[in-house]
């Protein structure tokens, strides 16, 4: 059973089937039909709705996308969709930004938009272009410009005022947090399992290793939604805490595999500048407040964005079955296209990586769009330099063969050479001996190979005339 509430409304669910989801439910079994349906994918935002849930003695807002967010997701949060925002009959503020700056045209869009708006109010004390960009990033509208847009954005963030939200957050947050754990949810032939310590998941992992885990399912949720399969069993593991624990070891940073993206973001901008810098790229705000650092290594896709960047800082990963842990370099994680080291009822527990920052750490992502978009290539560059001369070299790179792969014969060239331009252009000519891309709607083989050598040559650039990278960043 799961509990939570549909705005103020007390939900109990005994029998959902777990496979449901929350854009599903709403509009099938609720018929609250305000949330749209785009794409399925997580890619257009027209279904994003906000889940609040308790963080200290206050709520936090976080905006989802419904149709990649089973129901199991929703146990002790309160569910927030556009049918809930009007107040004492009146439209909400950030509904009447959006009127009053003409943000809307067919209106198929609005809905996700307004949602995404309403989040961000809740976030913020005022207005910062940046930031409404970032949240609105996971949105697109196909009538309009996105001017009157982000100006209805401004209006509703200097201009907000207490709603009905604020007004009940104290009582909303008590009743979440008298909710009890979740118990298994079952329907249809399918169930969910829900774990609330490491010790059930490693337990449960063991009897059942044919079982989907479940974090933030903005990958495992395209079973349901794009290929039409069923998941017959999952457990999942968001609700377990000590999988979202974040902590400092002497010289080493162990981050939980269940912490998401957007909760990493601001640590990894502290801890890694140059990797927080790509993940505010990483997909979309609504993808990222679900999302997890763990299952994007797990699900093992060759475009995953941070696996590059971890393989460049040379990480490790805790791993565990049952009882027995064990610590496996991540370089040798990915066996072959979305296949892993990870051996039957074995699971990630934590992610491990250097606390100091390198240096000489950089990583870029290149795809089609700025935001919300897939990486036709992604790549990280470290290097240690001692007196001009290249001591040691850790290149991997995203999008460029089966799995996410370091670039050994470049790194080769590199090692025990003078940093400059021509051992650069040497390096970059092995690149073609260390990857064969292929070729598919994002990108030709030969685009990949020269985007990735073009990398290395920005790395170069970035790092002996920094002036000229800059400017090259700002007009790109």
């Amino acid at each position: 059973m799961i509990q939570f509430l549909l705005n103020q409304t007390l939900k109990n669910e005994t029998a959902l089937d777990p496979n449901t989801t929350v854009l599903n439910y709403l509009r099938r079994d609720l018929g609250r039909c305000g949330t749209k349906e785009g794409c399925a994918s997580g890619d257009c935002g027209a279904c994003t709705v906000v889940l609040a849930e308790p963080d200290g003695d206050q709520l936090r807002y976080r905006s989802v996308n419904a149709c990649l967010t089973f129901v199991s997701a929703l146990h002790g949060k309160q569910l927030i969709s556009v049918e809930d925002l009007k107040q004492q009959g009146e439209l909400h503020s950030v509904q009447q930004a959006m009127v009053d700056c003409h943000g809307s045209q067919c209106g198929f869009c609005t809905p996700g938009f307004v949602m995404s708006m309403f989040c961000l109010q809740k976030n913020v004390e005022s207005y910062h272009r940046e930031q409404a960009q970032q949240a609105l990033a996971g949105n697109l509208c196909r009538c309009t410009g996105y001017r009157p847009i982000l100006a209805a954005a401004q209006q509703a963030c200097d201009s907000k005022m207490p709603d009905s939200f604020d007004r009940h957050q104290q009582q909303t947050l008590q009743r979440l947090l008298a909710i009890p754990a979740a118990t298994p949810l079952a329907a249809a032939g399918k169930r969910c399992l829900l774990p609330q310590t490491l010790e059930e998941l490693a337990t449960l992992y063991q009897q059942h290793p044919q079982a989907k885990l479940l974090a933030g399912g903005t990958d495992l949720a395209l079973e349901v939604t794009q290929r039409h399969q069923d998941l017959p069993l999952m457990i999942a593991i968001g609700q377990i805490e000590a999988l979202k624990q974040v902590n400092q070891q002497g010289d080493r940073l162990i981050l939980g595999a269940g912490v998401t993206l957007s909760d990493l973001y601001p640590l990894l901008a502290d801890y890694h500048p140059a990797f927080g810098e790509l993940l505010a790229r990483f997909a979309s705000q609504q993808i990222r407040n679900q999302g997890t650092l763990g299952g994007n290594i797990a699900n093992a896709s060759p475009i995953g964005d941070a696996a590059p960047l971890l393989l460049a800082l040379d990480a490790c990963l805790m791993l565990r079955c049952g009882a027995v842990r064990r610590e496996l370099p991540l370089s040798d994680f990915f066996l072959d296209y979305r296949q892993t080291a990870l051996q039957p009822g074995e699971f990630i527990e934590s992610i491990v990586l250097p606390a100091q920052a390198p240096a000489d750490f950089r990583a870029w992502k290149v795809s089609k769009r700025l935001e919300d978009d897939i990486s036709a290539v992604c790549g990280a560059f470290n290097l240690t330099l001692e007196q001009g001369t290249i001591r040691e070299a850790r290149l991997a790179f995203g999008g460029m063969a089966a799995t996410p792969k370091r670039a050994k014969l470049c790194e080769q060239q590199l090692v025990g050479q003078p940093w400059r331009r021509a051992t650069v252009e040497l390096a970059a000519q092995a690149l073609a001996q260390d990857f064969t891309p292929l070729s598919d709607f994002r990108a030709s083989s030969a685009y990949r190979l020269l985007v990735a050598q073009n990398l290395l040559r920005r790395y170069f650039i970035t790092l002996t005339e920094p002036q000229l990278a800059i400017e090259v960043t700002t007009h790109e």
